[in-house]
């Protein structure tokens, strides 16, 4: 069995190629430009090990790998606009370097030419493998507009954003090694515990991003640190927040909250520390991350063969950036 690093070298390999059309330049450029920024790989990485955990890993699943990174980017270069983000990867995002116009057509093209890699795989896969990333992309875009609808509104209960994270961050995760277990001939059952495995390794990964993007390094994160405070975004830290709060540090809150005061982020942030928001949302992350590894347990094919993705947990929900 082999490592996330070692199949994402290979995958990286594979992918680094031009992707679109020279002509016209004015729309194409702006992907190459965007894809050339690098990024993890988590996502295509996680289609491969789950391929590999049933059976040698197929060729179809590097092209099956290609689609899902390249529907991931599409969702980044839309997310960017919507959120008027500056900085993705260290670098200006496509709408700030391009124009929103283009970003949006660029982020379309994307999108087809995900579904063009996915036309490549064999016809007895097809089938499983498109309803799956249907699925899956339909309840990205629901989870998206849940967090906008969230900016709007005055409060979020745990549950209503547990559930959009599920639908926005997690469900792309989970059904990336189901697609891989598809490819590897697991049974419905085995599918399905990688499927939640990868589903509650995603509410982690995120409760660690919502962390990441109030407390983390700018430099390590690659991104604007509070930018999830500055566009009023109901993070697992602001809604435990507003429950824990005391009646004037709820207030306090409430005014920051329609305030862009230049101490905005520094001041949110010492509310989430002074109700202990932070050390909260850590204890939660590895809540989902001791639930994943219990499925993950619970699959069906040597142990030896889960230790890859043990350790690809352990090392998502530790990560800095």
């Amino acid at each position: 069995m082999q490592s996330f690093e070692t199949l994402a070298v290979q995958f990286n390999n594979f992918f680094s190629r031009r992707h679109f059309p020279l002509e016209p330049a004015t729309l194409y450029e702006p992907n190459e430009y965007f894809l050339h920024q690098g990024g993890k790989r988590i996502r295509p990485v996680l289609c491969l090990m789950g391929n590999e955990m049933f059976d040698d890993i197929k060729k179809d699943a590097w092209h099956v790998g290609t689609s899902i990174e390249l529907f991931h980017n599409f969702t980044l270069i839309h997310d960017d606009i919507m959120d008027k983000a500056p900085v993705r990867r260290g670098k200006e995002t496509i709408h700030e370097k391009f124009g929103t116009n283009t970003a949006i057509l660029a982020g379309d093209v994307m999108l087809v030419s995900a579904y063009e890699e996915l036309n490549k795989i064999e016809l007895t896969y097809l089938r499983p493998i498109l309803t799956l990333f249907n699925k899956t992309a339909k309840e990205v875009c629901e989870g998206q507009q849940l967090d906008m609808d969230f900016e709007k509104m005055e409060s979020v209960s745990f549950d209503a954003y547990i559930k959009m994270i599920a639908l926005k961050t997690s469900v792309a995760l989970a059904a990336s090694l189901q697609t891989g277990a598809i490819l590897g001939g697991a049974g419905k059952r085995n599918q399905h515990l990688l499927f939640e495995f990868g589903r509650k390794l995603g509410i982690a990964f995120q409760i660690q991003d919502d962390y990441l993007d109030a407390f983390g390094d700018p430099v390590k994160f690659g991104k604007q640190v509070g930018g999830d405070i500055l566009a009023n975004k109901k993070t697992f830290l602001l809604i435990h927040t507003l429950e824990s709060a005391t009646a004037s540090q709820k207030n306090e809150l409430k005014k920051l909250l329609l305030s862009n005061s230049d101490d905005k982020i520094a001041r949110v942030q010492q509310l989430y520390k002074d109700c202990n928001a932070d050390s909260w949302a850590l204890q939660l992350k590895q809540q989902y991350l001791e639930e994943a590894l219990s499925h993950l347990e619970d699959i069906a094919v040597l142990s030896i063969r889960k230790e890859p993705l043990r350790e690809l947990a352990h090392y998502l929900i530790r990560r800095e950036y």
